[in-house]
């Protein structure tokens, strides 16, 4: 079942709703060299549920995002890149809106700061000053920050495996010049939540409680070390009467690279209503 959330994007949605409306209307031990599936289809389900706890282990990484929404024969992707601390649980990503998703010609990136606590974006809003960021939590967002921002947060796409259900062993595939191992199922959002550390679980709580289901398909890609490499959620929702289809993928690459994630300053934090 495709997950469905219903309702109305608020003020501090974040970009990828503001596109949404622009389209509608157009840690555990790594495993031994063999390899997660080593074993056939036999503990793959283990594999994918301990991947949060890996990357914790694996410390950081680089990361590339692809967030795809598609509605009424439009379909449009917004795309990032950084890093990630998974150990200190912060990372910084640059998000590119696609032209004219947000109803101009030309787009400023969007700068986020992912933090335990909160979400730090700079050029988020029309009315934002130049200099200003918005800080939204992501408890307090409708999907618990899966979908809202432009970028599902890595550790909370890795988090939200905890729930993994129904995994079915697909095989062997190539990634980038790195051999993983591909699984495939269905997340469970309550069971995740209950599961996931504490500074994710209320995230993936408020997504349980506003999600109209509970299951979460996915695909995820772990390496020789059981590290996840690459991970494909899929959701639905309605906005303004609109069902929007959104394909949200997180590719880690680079592992051990050093990440900076800077808090911005108290008094360039916009206190002010978000376009």
């Amino acid at each position: 079942m495709v997950q469905q959330y219903r309702g109305r994007a608020g003020g501090l949605a974040g970009a990828v709703l503001a596109l949404a409306g622009a389209v509608g209307a157009g840690g555990c031990a790594p495993h031994a060299s063999a390899g997660p599936a080593s074993d056939g289809r036999a503990g793959g389900a283990g594999a994918v549920r301990r991947a949060a706890d890996v990357l914790s282990a694996a410390g950081s990484s680089k990361v590339g995002t692809s967030m795809t929404m598609a509605t009424g024969g439009t379909r449009v992707t917004i795309r990032g890149e950084g890093g990630f601390d998974f150990g200190r649980r912060t990372g910084q990503l640059r998000v590119v809106l696609p032209q004219d998703a947000a109803g101009g010609d030309e787009h400023r990136p969007i700068t986020e700061v992912l933090t335990p606590a909160a979400v730090y974006m700079k050029n988020r809003g029309a009315n934002v000053p130049a200099d200003q960021w918005v800080r939204v939590e992501p408890a307090k967002l409708p999907d618990g920050n899966l979908v809202t921002n432009g970028a599902t947060d890595p550790l909370v796409a890795a988090e939200l495996l905890r729930g993994a259900r129904g995994v079915t062993y697909i095989g062997t595939e190539n990634l980038a010049g790195t051999r993983v191992w591909h699984y495939r199922g269905d997340a469970n959002l309550l069971v995740a939540a209950k599961a996931a550390a504490p500074d994710i679980r209320q995230a993936l709580a408020a997504a349980a409680k506003r999600f109209a289901g509970s299951s979460v398909p996915f695909d995820a890609y772990l390496d020789d070390q059981g590290r996840l490499r690459k991970v494909r959620h899929r959701f639905d929702f309605a906005n303004e009467g609109h069902i929007v289809e959104v394909a949200s993928t997180t590719l880690l690459y680079g592992f051990g690279t050093r990440v900076t994630a800077h808090l911005p300053p108290a008094d360039q934090i916009y206190a002010g209503t978000v376009q």
